[in-house]
């Protein structure tokens, strides 16, 4: 057996790139959240539209909305500002929670609950795309890179080496 077949062989030239930090990982992250959520959404309505009809049906889709659009919304912020100011997205982020918070329960309070609503289905989809939302956010971002250090410039590589070397013990220049 040699090397090569214990690794797996050889790896043509060219397929192996230098990897880097995830340049803004919000919209990956925002995908995948939909696509969990969209998934979730067709099970909830198909549960409610057997139980409770399109009351139930109606509901689910409401709850769902709520929920996603709520995180959507904090996502397309951290993409949109975590791209001209990485170290501000938080305070950011931060902002726009607490203007969401405020804008939805102004919305709730001032509007109240749709007559059709089913109280119980709006609650369960909004609970369980939150769980699943939150559950794949956080799966998503562990699965993004950052970089921790910076990495010396190109162009000063050369200078560094050269602004590093020693001089003897007894004092003389090299």
């Amino acid at each position: 057996m040699n090397d090569s077949s214990a690794t797996g062989g050889q790896v043509p030239p060219g397929r192996i790139v230098v990897s880097g930090p995830t340049s803004s990982p919000w919209l990956r992250i925002l995908a995948y959240c939909s696509v969990s959520a969209v998934a979730v959404v067709v099970i909830l309505t198909a549960v409610s539209a057997v139980t409770s009809g399109g009351m139930g049906v109606l509901s689910v889709l409401f709850g769902a909305a709520v929920v996603v659009l709520f995180f959507a919304i904090s996502l397309l912020v951290g993409h949109f500002v975590g791209r001209k100011n990485p170290s501000g997205a938080i305070g950011v982020f931060l902002v726009t929670y607490l203007v969401k918070v405020v804008g939805f329960a102004a919305v709730l309070f001032f509007f109240g609950a749709p007559g059709w609503l089913n109280g119980t289905w709006f609650f369960i989809a909004a609970v369980v795309i939150v769980l699943v939302w939150q559950a794949t956010e956080v799966f998503a971002f562990s699965r993004t890179r950052h970089q921790l250090y910076n990495d010396p410039a190109p162009h000063r590589a050369g200078t560094l080496a050269a602004d590093n070397r020693s001089t003897p013990e007894d004092g003389q220049s090299v």
